[in-house]
């Protein structure tokens, strides 16, 4: 009996050692941001490189960046500048933009959509010559990143510039936080 009980354990034993080799210790996970986070915060918390298409005047074609320089009240709402660069026209023009977005999800989601509105300082070549040169505009956004990989997403977003006179499409690149 003495023998048996013995080879058993060791066959018990030796069972739980294979099992206890392939498991792996789990990863921490911590919890999603809630977006309960209150004040101001400044930092880097996303990079993106557009480019788009004006369909005002002239079809100009939009080089853009932008920065997601500050969290304001929640993790939700993003200070965004960015500028932008319109080319193929007679006349290159600038625009200077600080918004204000609201994410409607996490960074961690797959998808993250948000609409934003701000202002933006409009100039071009030639200002000098031209009625109202520069002029501030009223922006609206309005968009979706859809994650590509890790901190990489894709960005497609609507731009309505000079109080929606003009119309801005953007496709692009864009990084974000991580979980």
């Amino acid at each position: 009996m003495k023998q048996g009980g013995t080879v058993t354990m060791r066959m018990v034993s030796g069972a739980l050692l294979v099992l206890a080799a392939r498991l792996h210790a789990q990863e921490f996970v911590p919890p999603q941001d809630s977006g309960a986070a209150h004040g101001f915060r400044v930092g880097f918390f996303g990079f993106a490189t557009r480019l788009g298409v004006d369909f005002a005047g002239g079809n100009q074609a939009i080089v853009s960046i932008a920065l997601d320089a500050a969290d304001v009240l929640t993790d939700r709402v993003r200070l965004r500048p960015s500028f932008e660069i319109g080319l193929g026209d007679s006349l290159t023009s600038y625009v200077g933009n600080l918004e204000f977005l609201y994410r409607f999800t996490p960074d961690t989601e797959v998808a993250v959509p948000y609409v934003g509105f701000g202002l933006g300082v409009w100039s071009r070549q030639r200002c000098g010559a031209a009625p109202s040169c520069p002029d501030v505009w009223a922006q609206f956004a309005l968009g979706f990143e859809l994650r590509l990989r890790g901190h990489m997403s894709w960005l497609l977003e609507y731009h309505g510039e000079d109080s929606l006179r003009r119309h801005r499409f953007f496709i692009g690149l864009t990084t974000r936080r991580g979980p």
